[in-house]
Formats: C-alpha cells, sequence, structure tokens
C-alpha cells in the first residue's frame, strides 16, 4: 500500500484538484487516501449520501451536507487545504450545477484542496475531461495477500482443516480480489466442507473469475470440453500438449518461459472456436472469452478503457485461458469511420502482447487475416500462428463418428468410405449439420438412421467450399505460405 499511498501523495502536491479513484475494495482506498493526505499534511473530509460530510475524526457530520451539491459548495466555500473524499459519487455527475461547481473547486489549485470521487463507472465525463485525474489502487500485493489469508485461516479454529502447502493456492487463488472479497470466499468454502484444500482453492479461484468478469469485457465460459474431444488437428494438438508443460514450475528452472498463446486462421466451421474450449479443459484453467461487442463504448477514450479493463482482470484470473473469436472483427479496421478507436484499442492490445505477464495464455481465432494489421501477426505477438484447413479424409471420419457417438450411435454401423467421398470439401461443423439434418428427417419417417440417408443429405448440402470457392481458396493458399498447418496433409 505505501507506494499506492506515496504516488497519490504525488497527485495531491501537484495541485491535482478533482481525481477519479478506482479500487476494488473501500476500506483499502481510505486506508491509502488517509496515508497519501497525512503525508501531504491535509485533513480528509468524507462523504457519503447517508451520513454527508463529515472531518476525520469528527463524531458528527457537517450540518446540510447530505446532498451533493450542499457538500460540494460548502468545500468550495470553505477554502482552506483538503481531501474530500465523496463515496459512491455517480449521481454527483448527473447535475450539472454540482459538476460545475466540482469545476472551479479543482481549477481553483492555490487553495490546495482536492476532491476525490469513487463508485464511479465508465470514463470521465466530457465536462470534466482535461480538468479531472483518474487513478486507480493497484490490488494488494502478494505479500499482502499472504498475510491476510494466514489471518483470516487463522480466524476459522481448529474445526477447519488445512495444510501449510495449501495457503500458497488459497493466496494463487484470491491475488486480485479485495480483502474483503478474499475473506469471503475462504470463509463460504471452509463453511461447506469444513476444510480447505486444493479442490477449494480451485473453487475460489473460479469464483474470482466470475467477480471479475462483472466488472468488464469478459465472459466466463466452461470448458467443458478436452483436446481428446477435438477431431483432427493432430499437428496443432501436439504443439499444444507440449506448450502446455511449459506452465509447470519444472520448466522455469529448466530456464523456459511461459508460454503466451497461439492464433488460429482458418476456414470457417474448422474447429477453432472448440480448441479454445478444450484447451481450457485440458489444461485445468479457466477460459475467458472477450466480448468484443461490449468492449466498444461511445464516449472517446471509453474503448480504449474497457479493453484495458479486460485484459487486466484477465492477469488476476491467471491461471486463465483468454479466448478472442473472430479478433478481425475486433481490431481488424476502423479507420477514421470510428474516430480512430479500433486503432487506439489495436495499439493497447498489442502493446499487452508484447509485455503480458505469465499465466495468460491467448487463443485468438480468425476467418479473414487479410483484416488484420501485419503487426497483429509478426513473430512476438503469439508464440505461433497455425493455419486450421478443411478437414483430410481421416478427420472427416474422425468428426462424423464423434458425433454419432455423441448421439448414441454406434460408427461401425456405416459404411466409413461412403461417407468419406460424400463429406469431400465439408468444414466439421457442415458434417454435424448434415448429421442432425438426416437423424431429424428419419426420426419424422419413423425410420432408422443409415449410410444412404446421411449420404443424401450430404449431397444436398452445399459446403462453404463449393458455396465460395476463391475465398477459401485464397484462405488456404495464405495458410500455405505463412503458417504452420494444423493437420497433416490429406
Amino acid at each position: 500500500m505505501a507506494g499506492d499511498a506515496d504516488e497519490l501523495r504525488a497527485l495531491l502536491a501537484s495541485r491535482h484538484g478533482l481525481i477519479f479513484a478506482h479500487s476494488r475494495g473501500e476500506t483499502r482506498l481510505l486506508e491509502t487516501i488517509g496515508a497519501a493526505a497525512a503525508a501531504a499534511h491535509v485533513p480528509v473530509w468524507t462523504w457519503s449520501a447517508a451520513s454527508g460530510l463529515r472531518a476525520a475524526g469528527q463524531p458528527q457530520a457537517q450540518m446540510n451536507t447530505d446532498q451533493p451539491k450542499l457538500a460540494v459548495s460548502f468545500i468550495r466555500d470553505l477554502n482552506r487545504p483538503m481531501v474530500a473524499v465523496f463515496l459512491d459519487a455517480a449521481p454527483i455527475l448527473e447535475d450539472p450545477v454540482t459538476m460545475r461547481i466540482l469545476k472551479e473547486i479543482a481549477t481553483n489549485a492555490v487553495t490546495n484542496q482536492t476532491v476525490i470521487l469513487t463508485g464511479v463507472p465508465g470514463p470521465v465525463p466530457d465536462e470534466l475531461s482535461g480538468t479531472a485525474v483518474t487513478w486507480h489502487l493497484r490490488p494488494p500485493s502478494r505479500e499482502e495477500v499472504q498475510e491476510h489469508v494466514e489471518r483470516v485461516v487463522a480466524g476459522l479454529g481448529r474445526s477447519v482443516k488445512v495444510s501449510d502447502p495449501d495457503i500458497p493456492r488459497l493466496v494463487d487463488a484470491v491475488l486480485g480480489l479485495s480483502k474483503a472479497e478474499a475473506e469471503r470466499l475462504i470463509v463460504r468454502e471452509a463453511v461447506n466442507d469444513g476444510e480447505l484444500s486444493s479442490d477449494d482453492a480451485h473453487r475460489i479461484h473460479r469464483a474470482k473469475a466470475e467477480i471479475l468478469s462483472d466488472d468488464s469485457p469478459l465472459d466466463l465460459m466452461d470448458a467443458n470440453a478436452t483436446l481428446d474431444d477435438v477431431g483432427g488437428l493432430d499437428h496443432l494438438k501436439k504443439w499444444l500438449k507440449i506448450r502446455g508443460r511449459g506452465f509447470e514450475k519444472e520448466a522455469a528452472d529448466y530456464g523456459l518461459e511461459a508460454p503466451k498463446g497461439v492464433l488460429l486462421v482458418g476456414v470457417p466451421g474448422c474447429g477453432k472456436s472448440l480448441v479454445a474450449r478444450a484447451l481450457a479443459g485440458s489444461w485445468g484453467m479457466a477460459l475467458a472469452a472477450l466480448d468484443t461487442g461490449r468492449m466498444h463504448g461511445s464516449y472517446v477514450g471509453e474503448s480504449e478503457k474497457r479493453i484495458q479493463r479486460a485484459l487486466d482482470a484477465a492477469e488476476v484470473m491467471a491461471p486463465v485461458v483468454l479466448w478472442i473469436d473472430e479478433i478481425e472483427k475486433a481490431f481488424g479496421g476502423g479507420g477514421d469511420s470510428d474516430s480512430g478507436a479500433s486503432s487506439r484499442v489495436m495499439s493497447v492490445l498489442l502493446r499487452w502482447l508484447q509485455e503480458r505477464p505469465d499465466g495468460v495464455f491467448i487463443v485468438a481465432t480468425s476467418n479473414d487475416v487479410t483484416k488484420l494489421p501485419p503487426e497483429m501477426t509478426r513473430r512476438g505477438r503469439f508464440d505461433e500462428v497455425f493455419f486450421v484447413d478443411l478437414p483430410n479424409t481421416k478427420e472427416r471420419l474422425s468428426i462424423m463418428a464423434h458425433h454419432l457417438r455423441q448421439k448414441n450411435r454406434d460408427p461401425r454401423n456405416f459404411d466409413a468410405r461412403e461417407l468419406a467421398l460424400a463429406t469431400e470439401g465439408f468444414s466439421g461443423a457442415e458434417i454435424e449439420s448434415a448429421l442432425t439434418a438426416a437423424m431429424y428427417l428419419a426420426f419424422a419417417e419413423d425410420e432408422p438412421l443409415t449410410t444412404e440417408r446421411l449420404v443424401a443429405e450430404m449431397a444436398d448440402t452445399v459446403p462453404l467450399s463449393r458455396m465460395r470457392p476463391q475465398d477459401v481458396s485464397e484462405l488456404r493458399q495464405w495458410g500455405k505460405s505463412h503458417a504452420r498447418p494444423a493437420s497433416p496433409v490429406d
């Protein structure tokens, strides 16, 4: 906390009159503000809608300051050095008169007054742009978290079973949360079964990911598959299994850096998205998907803040697989048509890709790599770029057999050679769709599912490779010269 207090003290000494403060824990935020104000030799006043404006150490609030406009007017008229903290201050910004008074306080730097607003989501309003500064209180350090976890565990008493090796796992599980959030999750798991084990730490980590995803354009998803559920893509799966060992402690001792991520380019419907879900399941990691629809905002600077918030959340979720689906739609264009927002968001992502910490593995997928800027695909952004082509003969049979088994059918009851010929040029998604359509027809006619019925349905299906042959051909040509093949050549 000392480093954060020093940083805030520097802002106070620099006569910043209006600060938007962001933190996950209110108690720790107030402690940091108090330490910074004491170092700057200015008193702290605190306002809340419940009690009004009150000076630190005073039992009573100042009269007639329960309304935000009255409180900020009192501060302006008092005209003396102070730090005034407004808790849950979002309603303050709804009144233009109050906003004007805040601006007057912020620009009257000679008085050495600073107003700190907390609990305000989103960017600084345009009316205060250039007047206010945003400040983030960093999450507690690992040492602080360890001390806190040990205190919480000790407070549970001997009725809760916990071994020393499980303490570091609990610390890892709650890193990035406020102390109050961490304590609630630990106590909840302890009460559930009377112990705190590695399984409890895994559940706490999952709960942490859910909490963090609520504050950013990330969706926590179920990793309900493994790489064994992915048909074909043998080269890619082998590479992933080898890279997965890079997260082991022995890998670091050996001199290896943790793997960073992979870019999967290829024909739509060929399993790129399935790989992201399957990888998280195989590695036992959380899976967070970046929702690009929630990433862009209508205000200048809002999109950059949202993507940064998502990336910050991914860091504290670690270990995590971060899935960016169809990355070209989110970061591949924009230009002047969106006032440069896409370019600025791209800059944030590229910088993070270059510097991101260990524990976050990105799986980015693209159906049209030509829309991505060249700097996105160059070495260093991802560990490798793979091209996911249409499935070869062996892979099509593997995909068909997998879906037949999922639908309680024995693949041995069907003619593999006929199905392989009938699905030439099909993607995995198109094979599954044709199988489902054939089953519906068979069910409607009260007939068994046969090879003949499957072949007939596939003959009526026009795959993308025949619907848009030039696009698919150009994409495959790019893959041959710019990426590693995800599958053996047929």
